[in-house]
Order: C-alpha cells, then sequence, then structure tokens
C-alpha cells in the first residue's frame, strides 16, 4: 500500500525517529552471523524474521509513545544485484526478499501507526561497495535499473 508515496509527513517539520544499527545489534546483541552484513537474508527462517520484527518494534513503540513518526527502514541494505548474487539470491530471489521485508513492514506500520506517529516505508538499497567507502558513483540510469 503505496500510503505516503505522494505526500510525506515528515516534510511538515514533526520529528521522526529511525534506528540505530541493525546489523550492529543483529550480530553483538543477537547473537545472528550476518554474511556480507546482509541483515536482509534474515528474511529467510523464522528466527530472523522474529529477530527484525522485535528490532524494529522496539522503536516504533518509543516512536508512537511519543507521539512523534517513525521510519521503517527495510533491512533490505545490501540487498542489491551487486550484493545478492555474493550470497547466492538469483535475481528472482532477490525481488522476493525485497518484496517480504517491505511486507512486513506494511505490518509492523498497520500495528504501530496513529495520527500522531505516522509510519514511512523506506526501502534503502546500499552502495555498491562498503559503506564508508563506495567506490564507484553508479548513473542514475544505473542505480534505476
Amino acid at each position: 500500500m503505496a500510503k505516503y508515496r505522494d505526500y510525506l509527513p515528515q516534510l511538515d517539520g514533526k520529528l521522526f525517529l529511525t534506528d540505530g544499527g541493525l546489523e550492529t545489534t543483529l550480530i553483538f546483541q543477537d547473537g545472528f552471523d550476518l554474511p556480507r552484513f546482509a541483515a536482509f537474508d534474515l528474511l529467510q527462517h523464522n528466527a530472523g524474521i522474529e529477530a527484525l520484527r522485535r528490532y524494529t518494534s522496539a522503536y516504533a513503540s518509543i516512536a508512537r509513545e511519543k507521539g512523534m513518526g517513525f521510519v521503517l527502514e527495510a533491512p533490505t541494505w545490501r540487498s542489491s544485484t551487486d550484493w545478492g548474487p555474493m550470497l547466492d539470491y538469483s535475481m528472482d530471489k532477490l525481488a522476493d526478499v525485497n518484496r517480504k521485508a517491505v511486507d512486513g513492514l506494511l505490518t509492523l506500520r498497520a500495528e504501530f501507526e496513529t495520527a500522531e506517529s505516522p509510519m514511512v516505508i523506506s526501502g534503502c538499497i546500499g552502495p555498491r561497495g562498503d559503506g564508508y567507502d563506495p567506490g564507484t558513483t553508479m548513473t542514475p540510469d544505473e542505480a534505476q535499473a
């Protein structure tokens, strides 16, 4: 559901909470192994799905309690055509996992969003290289593809 496709409520100047440190939390607090730092791979099993839900729900609860907006960030930072094949994801499987990531956030938004706490979904796909040294910059056409 493209609820905020034509209008982003965070542009009104209201405070919005974001999460912080998904992969670090999953590795160092929850004990998950994230090959290539790819949190999206956790969507392949129930324990991973529950960990992602727990992580995001904690932030969504804070946003709702404080009456602020929240950016629901999909765990898709590494789910690109550059990184997916390194984890044996075909293009079809990669597309499916990206949809699954957003579907999970749609469910969380339905559970936590209120009129005082609008919740927008972000499906970020990160850089081709390392997050701190992105390497080659893509053209707009390459990014769209």
